[in-house]
């Protein structure tokens, strides 16, 4: 792969103000404030561009529909960036109950209005965090925190199934 150096313009103004320049006047003083840029040219290269793993989730609603079927909204994220309660906003799945739409602590993880439970695909999640460990210790280990929770770790991919818990089994 071939590059090239290119080195931002920058003013003469901004050259008398640069530490250790003695004549601004000349084009070719050296300024700490010149950043090389580098172009990179398309041609047979050995690099490749690594794709960061993927985790697919699935979230299952609270409530049954007419039918008795439960409602299922997708999302993908990338492994290890996210919150699930920032997937779910960002992805506008429905997180909080009307209760927690107005009550909620913002992912601070004090007011537990953002208690989902881990269907399948746990083992892609982070362990439960010390605010989970002392707000969830007396619920099932599969309930966690939506605001604590990371989606994945960089390295991992697959899927997660979640289902919000309905307010009354809170």
């Amino acid at each position: 792969m071939a590059s090239i150096n290119i080195f931002t313009a920058i003013s003469h103004r901004s050259l008398e103000f640069s530490a250790g320049v003695r004549n601004c006047r000349d084009p070719i003083s050296y300024s700490p404030r010149r950043r090389p840029r580098s172009i990179s040219f398309a041609g047979n290269s050995s690099e490749t561009s690594v794709e960061k793993p993927e985790i697919e989730l699935e979230f299952i609603g609270p409530k049954p529909e007419s039918d008795g079927s439960f409602p299922v909204e997708k999302a993908k994220a990338i492994s290890g960036e996210k919150l699930l309660r920032n997937i779910m906003l960002d992805n506008k799945i429905e997180l909080y109950a009307t209760y927690g739409k107005v009550m909620n602590c913002g992912g601070g993880g004090s007011c537990g209005t953002c208690i989902v439970e881990i269907i399948d695909g746990k083992d892609l999640l982070n362990e439960r965090t010390n605010t989970e460990l002392r707000y969830l210790k007396k619920k099932p280990e599969s309930w966690r925190l939506a605001c604590q929770t990371i989606v994945g770790n960089k390295e991992n991919s697959g899927k997660v199934v979640v289902q919000r818990i309905p307010q009354w089994k809170k």
